[in-house]
């Protein structure tokens, strides 16, 4: 596979990982390494970063680290020559990007924010990320498409009357919608979980296109296999199309999970941060860009969601401890790796090594959540005497070890949901809070009751609506 490493905390923890739970086990000579350091990049002018997108089209599995993309103050902290860009844009755009997978993470026996699995696709290409702008005064904007053959196509005209405006420009490339539909309704199929497609097509008439690909494929390949698992009871049998403004809301009160969204770029980027801030923080989702070669193989890159955790990093240079949990690392390296096997299996390869890979991903899994049950986790789950980020490292090889050589002999204690104010982030205004209780607690007797309970959900916007179950929709409430 290809190894593509970054820099900061999650570099750090990255080589710990790979020096304790894997080496021990796996030759990793087949691994093909680039250094996506900003650093790095400036020095060979970016060639390492068109050296990966390379590796990674011609190999087909790969995990990244998480990059910096440099800010101005940056640039000048770290000596480089030139701003950076995100390598993002050049992997999606090399690899065929169709879709980038963000999927809640679970760890067995403790309770997160979502009960069951959600699952989340957001269309790799187009929408704001590609526009192009300009600042412009007053006079007439005029859109004009150019095709290969043929006259030139006016698709908008407008004049613009104030002395201060923005035009921008961008499109929604729909080829590869097809695919993506297909991938996201089969992962869906698997789980076991309802699909939704997500535009805002009533106001943005443009959007309608995703949702007519989506439907077309559904109904054609997956609706009765959709139907025979009784999947569609909640939504009249048919596939539903939700406005991403109601996603937004039903993602709050979903908490069950159990479902699956597909949507436009931008609207996948913004749910999927809602995502994983219902279930807990960003490092408990995952972010897989699926892409495909032309020749049919599939392109997996895989990598955590959140960033680099500089944070942390300089508490690290200081000297002082640190913990953190490397969970979505080591999903990205598990997904990796598995997807790494089972292409060299496709190609011919030794089924003994697609099955070794297996068993230890599941046991690794395992191991590390267990270790997380038994309370010997990091400080976000196990409150401040949980371990050390390197301590943590040292009991899951322990724990792993152990259990390849006996196997799992132990059932590990079920937890309910890790306090929230475990994380690093949380600063909850407790001044604030007790001040919306009491607006609430309308009797001002110190709790609240269910009628002041209902109000509550409703002001907020969350409150569960009625079902019409023959129909499948909201009733009017």
């Amino acid at each position: 596979m290809v190894y593509i490493s970054g820099e900061e905390m999650t570099n750090y923890a990255s080589k710990l990982i790979v020096k304790s739970w894997i080496e021990p086990y796996f030759d990793t000579g087949k691994w093909e390494e680039f250094d996506l350091s900003c650093i790095n990049r400036d020095k060979t002018d970016d060639q390492v970063l068109h050296d990966a997108v390379s590796a990674g089209s011609k190999i087909g599995a790969i995990f990244k680290e998480p990059t910096i993309t440099p800010t101005k103050e940056q640039v000048e902290e770290f000596g480089l020559s030139r701003p950076l860009g995100s390598p993002n844009g050049a992997m999606r755009k090399g690899w065929n990007g169709i879709t980038i997978s963000r999927d809640t993470i679970h760890i067995e026996g403790v309770e997160l924010g979502f009960k069951q699995p959600v699952l989340f696709e957001r269309h790799a290409v187009g929408g704001e990320y590609g526009a192009g702008w300009k600042t412009v005064g007053r006079g007439k904007l005029l859109t004009t498409f150019h095709p290969e053959k043929g006259d030139p196509l006016l698709v908008d005209s407008r004049d613009l009357d104030n002395d201060h405006n923005v035009a921008v420009v961008y499109h929604n490339p729909l080829d590869n919608v097809t695919d993506l539909a297909h991938h996201f309704f089969q992962r869906c199929l698997e789980q076991e979980v309802v699909p939704y497609v997500v535009t805002k097509k009533t106001v943005f008439k443009w959007q309608e296109g995703f949702w007519e690909i989506h439907k077309s494929v559904f109904d054609e390949h997956y609706k009765e296999k959709f139907a025979s698992k009784g999947l569609l009871s909640k939504t009249g049998g048919e596939l539903q199309h939700l406005i991403s403004d109601a996603a937004t809301m039903q993602i709050i009160r979903w908490t069950g999970g159990n479902f699956g969204m597909s949507a436009h770029n931008y609207d996948g980027d913004m749910l999927t941060d809602e995502v994983a801030q219902v279930h807990r923080s960003p490092g408990f989702i995952t972010s897989n860009l699926i892409g495909k070669r032309d020749d049919g193989v599939m392109i997996k890159e895989f990598e955590a969601s959140h960033g680099t955790v500089t944070d942390l990093w300089h508490a690290h240079l200081r000297g002082e401890e640190t913990s953190l949990n490397p969970l979505g690392l080591v999903e990205a390296m598990i997904g990796a790796m598995q997807h790494g096997a089972k292409l060299e299996l496709e190609a011919g390869g030794p089924e003994e090594n697609y099955e070794k890979v297996m068993t230890w991903t599941t046991t690794l899994r395992k191991a590390m959540h267990n270790t997380f049950r038994y309370g010997q986790g990091t400080r976000d789950l196990s409150g401040p005497d949980g371990f050390t980020t390197e301590d943590f490292v040292k009991k899951v090889a322990w724990r792993l070890e152990r259990y390849l050589i006996q196997g799992e002999d132990e059932t590990a204690p079920e937890l309910s949901e890790p306090d929230r104010a475990f994380r690093r982030n949380h600063k909850v205004d407790e001044d604030a809070v007790q001040e919306m209780f009491a607006s609430y607690d309308t009797d001002g007797n110190g709790s609240i009751d269910i009628d002041e309970f209902t109000n509550l959900l409703v002001k907020l916007g969350v409150a569960p609506q009625k079902v019409d179950r023959e129909k499948g929709k909201k009733a009017d409430v």
